[in-house]
């Protein structure tokens, strides 16, 4: 007979989030927890100890996660999308990598470094910011300009400056303290630097451009990968506002603070941005499942559906912010008290929303 006081995921997240964000970085019961569903494994293959789960159903467990509690949801959706770069990396290195029962990545898209080419390999220098789960990564992904030893540049063949990724690990970086936003506190995401480190050949790697695995789906293009990784999790954190903010103003209202007008008010704004977000998210799977099972029937993607995936993602980010913003007024002094979950989750989907992909709609 099944226990029916087995504690599920989400309430242990639920049991932990608060005292996350106290601490700054994720509870070791949460990080546990990741460990266990191998949750920074998400996007690495099989042949490597992963999942074997492919980015449909991924996207969906990131709206569950960021739903959980938006700290979690981020992280793992930022430290699990760059461990996807599995199919990029030499072989060996994967292999002695992802060997690591807590393997997490951490990193940053911007080219905050140089990387010198030596005769074993590259001498690498650099600053880079907003690396979330630094605090608990075990490898640190970097983004630099290739140079001679004169200093000049190398070039690609187009006669531009050569930008190439490499993979550090968390005992060749030093971690800076300096996320002190308002929120996803918990994310730990610090800068990193390095100074005249030493790495070998085998820990660059190119992404889109030669897959290592033979596992479908390494070829989604990143840009619309990393959108809508972003958008599930505003998604997510939403619906968690819209609950809390039902229970809110219904526990106040049962107190006889609002008369039977502004109730039906308060009724028709729920409904109409439950109804809001609620479409959009149908029309984001929508898009999304076109574009992968094109990609699995055809091999590529048109350049129209990639489009559509990338409108629909922004739609649904700037929505669902949206909604925060229009029924946080109606959620009481609770949803403006640092320590309440209300405003816990309020502060982390307008963190997010600075996320420089879906600034903009168009």
């Amino acid at each position: 007979m099944m226990d029916t006081l087995t504690q599920t995921w989400q309430e242990k997240v639920r049991e932990f989030s608060a005292k996350s964000e106290e601490m700054g970085e994720l509870h070791p019961a949460i990080l546990e927890l990741a460990y266990q569903e191998n949750w920074f494994k998400l996007f690495v293959p099989e042949v490597y100890g992963g999942p074997g789960k492919k980015l449909p159903k991924i996207l969906r467990l990131e709206e569950e996660l960021a739903e959980a509690d938006g700290s979690l949801g981020w992280t793992v959706t930022l430290c699990a999308g760059a461990a996807w770069f599995a199919g990029f990396l030499n072989p060996q290195l994967a292999s002695e990598v992802f060997s690591d029962r807590q393997v997490c990545f951490a990193g940053s898209g911007a080219i905050g470094g140089t990387a010198t080419k030596t005769n074993n390999g590259y001498r690498i220098n650099g600053h880079w910011k907003y690396a979330s789960g630094a605090l608990h990564a075990t490898i640190f992904t970097a983004n630099c300009l290739l140079k001679n030893e004169d200093g000049t540049d190398i070039l690609d063949e187009e006669g531009n400056p050569k930008i190439m990724s490499f993979i550090l690990k968390k005992d060749e970086v030093e971690i800076l303290s300096g996320w002190s936003y308002f929120g996803l506190i918990a994310t730990g995401s610090h800068a990193f630097e390095v100074h005249n480190l030493e790495v070998p050949e085998n820990r660059t790697f190119k992404i889109n451009n030669t897959i290592e695995v033979a596992d479908e789906g390494f070829n989604y293009p990143f840009l619309q990968l990393a959108e809508t990784t972003l958008a599930v999790n505003s998604l997510g954190m939403a619906n968690h506002f819209i609950r809390l903010v039902e229970q809110s103003f219904f526990a106040r209202s049962g107190q006889k603070r609002y008369n039977e007008k502004q109730i039906e008010f308060f009724d028709c704004e729920l409904n109409r941005c439950k109804k809001e977000v609620d479409d959009l998210r149908n029309q984001f799977y929508k898009a999304f499942d076109q574009s992968w099972e094109q990609l699995i029937n055809d091999g590529e993607i048109t350049e129209e559906k990639l489009a559509a995936v990338s409108l629909i993602s922004r739609k649904l980010a700037h929505a669902c912010r949206k909604a925060v913003d229009t029924l946080f007024p109606y959620c009481g002094l609770e949803a403006a008290k640092k320590e309440s979950e209300i405003n816990r989750v309020w502060r982390d989907i307008h963190t997010a929303s600075q996320h420089s992909l879906l600034t903009f709609i168009e």
